[in-house]
């Protein structure tokens, strides 16, 4: 509700990390990294749909969920080499200091 407002994402997967099943936790990171405020709330919103998920699930390119106005180019560059290692590094920060549990979910509001 507010344009003070800041959003962030930490990945905190259940399962081991893989390239096939981290399109959408790549997708949403490459988006915060290349993309302007407006174009990223409406590719995000995209993104996190059921019948997205299982669409890449399936196979799908990322490529194809991009919204008009998007830096494609930027977009699948930064995707294509962004690695595991960034959630990796989520994961480690989620569970040893966040100390979460692998997968459990948690809503963190002025860094508390």
């Amino acid at each position: 509700t507010s344009s003070h407002t800041r959003v962030g994402i930490l990945n905190n997967p259940s399962s081991k990390i893989k390239e096939d099943n981290t399109a959408i936790a790549r997708g949403i990171l490459t988006a915060f990294l290349s993309q302007n405020n407006s174009n990223l709330k409406s590719f995000l919103s995209k993104l996190t749909k059921e019948e997205t998920a299982k669409s890449l699930a399936a196979g799908t390119k990322i490529a194809k969920f991009l919204i008009p106005g998007m830096d494609d180019n930027t977009f699948e560059k930064k995707y294509n080499t962004l690695g595991l290692d960034i959630i990796k590094t989520h994961q480690m920060f989620c569970q040893e200091v966040l100390k979460l549990l692998p997968g459990q979910m948690a809503v963190m509001s002025n860094g508390r």
